[in-house]
């Protein structure tokens, strides 16, 4: 199944004026959605939780959301967040005695994308969100237009220019 952002806008709009209907049929959709999106970020046994925790974050936050903005980004941000407390919770849970120095093969990977993360916060938003809809995601530069609400060409530039300005910051340090 395939989400396309004119049709959980309308979705979201109608759960807005009160739709149950509508409400119940986002709700699938965006658990379907979020499985895909946290499946390729998280342990297998980990998914469930999040998705439940975005849901319950999209059902506080739902007021929030601007119908003249595209949904499917604000729900990836909400997304993006409850995968960091996550992954916080996880960090602070792990206390390393003075012995215990390795770093376990997960434990690199959270690393690393905490690391990835900070540097993408150091980008434009439209370069950042780009490269992680497509280069990270993998999603299509169609697929990342549709989402991001840029053209084609704006896509293909974002990445371009901020792949660059990434690989200057890693080098810089």
């Amino acid at each position: 199944m395939s989400l396309d952002e004119p049709s959980v806008a309308r979705l979201m709009a109608a759960s807005q004026r009160g739709d149950r209907a509508a409400y119940r049929a986002l709700l699938g959709d965006c658990h379907t959605w979020l499985g895909r999106y946290f499946a390729r970020r998280c342990a297998t046994y980990q998914i469930d939780d999040l998705v439940q925790e975005t849901l319950v974050s999209l059902h506080r936050k739902r007021a929030t959301w601007d119908s003249g903005r595209p949904f499917l980004p604000w729900l990836a941000a909400i997304a993006r967040y409850r995968w960091i407390d996550m992954l916080r919770r996880q960090r602070n849970e792990i206390e390393l005695g003075e012995g215990d120095v390795a770093i376990g093969a997960q434990d690199e990977a959270v690393h690393a994308r905490l690391s990835l993360d900070r540097l993408l916060a150091l980008l434009p938003a439209g370069q950042a969100q780009a490269i992680t809809l497509v280069k990270i995601g993998g999603a299509s530069i169609a697929e990342a237009s549709r989402i991001s609400g840029q053209s084609e060409s704006l896509v293909k530039v974002n990445i371009h220019r901020g792949l660059k300005r990434l690989a200057g910051l890693v080098e810089s340090e």
